[in-house]
């Protein structure tokens, strides 16, 4: 039994010799969503630990963990009022909640290059991170041609568009904006490779079990720092 004790004992000081101490950091996403997460002290780019994105610094909008810089465990994603959107278990890789989407009241607009008949079982596109969290990235790229701060952005609205292959990669991404009191109305390409790699891929749309090409369109408003954002917050 003592020899039992030791052992268990001997255990103990190797995790504690071996733990890994963090450190907190923090970081904004755009002037709405700060994100704070843990990194490795003798390695500041390695996340390790607890990760939580606020929206205005009090709403939660993702919250998950990351262990030597991989998402782990269950994640869960909310949009700006709280409303859980989401919930992916990273581990199996699987959804465990997917938030219904009222069509008439989202910002989401989807296609398929397919004729669509009564008959016809459709399913939609869909992004880990839900539908507020998980497309941050493609809002947060865009920067518009003039400045803002010297032009008027009221009334400017934007429609971002995403094309999904049937593999489920980002395979083209544009922004078109217009804005009347300035009279500007143009539609800006970039290139994916500009994204990370999780941010370029996607659940791929479906036409009768089958995977297809669509479309994400995402109605916009442009705010007067010139950053995107959903037009229903």
């Amino acid at each position: 039994m003592k020899n039992f004790l030791l052992f268990v004992c001997f255990l103990f000081y190797l995790t504690d010799c071996f733990a890994q101490e963090t450190i907190e950091k923090k970081n904004r996403l755009n002037d709405n969503v700060i994100e704070k997460f843990h990194v490795l002290k003798d390695k500041p780019e390695i996340r390790n630990g607890s990760y939580e994105a606020l929206y205005r610094r009090r709403v939660p909008v993702a919250q998950g963990s990351y262990t030597n810089n991989i998402k782990t465990g269950t994640w869960r994603f909310y949009d700006p009022k709280g409303k859980l959107m989401q919930v992916y278990d990273y581990d199996n890789k699987t959804f465990k909640y997917e938030a219904k989407e009222f069509m008439q009241s989202s910002d989401f607009y989807y296609g398929v290059d397919k004729e669509i008949s009564d008959s016809d079982k459709v399913t939609k596109p869909i992004k880990v991170g839900g539908r507020y969290f998980g497309y941050l990235p493609y809002l947060g790229l865009y920067q518009p041609p003039f400045n803002p701060y010297q032009y008027s952005t009221y009334g400017c609205v934007a429609l971002v568009e995403l094309l999904i292959s049937p593999l489920g990669r980002l395979a083209d991404f544009k922004v078109h904006t217009n804005c009347s009191l300035i009279q500007y109305d143009q539609t800006i390409s970039m290139h994916v490779n500009l994204f990370k790699e999780e941010d370029r891929q996607f659940i791929p749309a479906t036409y009768n079990g089958e995977p297809v090409v669509s479309r994400i369109v995402i109605r916009c408003v442009l705010r007067t720092n010139g950053e995107l954002e959903f037009m229903s917050y």
